[in-house]
């Protein structure tokens, strides 16, 4: 019965926000409208959200997404080209789980880890 998940993330700046995913991430804008307080980006297959929160203090959010790929080394390989901050305790690698991940922190400090089962 389900067929699709769009996670809703904090954002600050709007144009922050999109500039980075768009620039740094390879999204684009979804949709045709452009609604006041609230972003929906598309990349691929997948959908984030993100609802405007100028209070928020970046040190206290614990926005967090995992995003499934079938290439991740492409995608790594991809984002480092484009000069892309990856989380300092999130360079590629194997885990014990059999995924291989990495993670990278938005504007907001969402952190986004990207996965492929190895």
């Amino acid at each position: 019965m389900l067929t699709d998940i769009n996670p809703k993330l904090p954002m600050r700046d709007k144009m922050a926000t999109r500039d980075f995913y768009i620039d740094k991430l390879g999204f684009q804008e979804y949709g045709s409208e452009d609604f006041a307080g609230y972003l929906m980006l598309q990349k691929d297959n997948i959908q984030i959200h993100f609802f405007e929160f100028k209070q928020l203090d970046p040190k206290e959010n614990y926005g967090q997404v995992y995003i499934r790929t079938d290439n991740i080394d492409k995608l790594y390989l991809s984002l480092l080209d484009k000069k892309t901050n990856i989380h300092p305790n999130g360079r590629l690698e194997m885990k014990h789980w059999g995924q291989k991940e990495f993670s990278l922190l938005d504007p907001d400090n969402n952190l986004l880890t990207f996965g492929q089962t190895i």
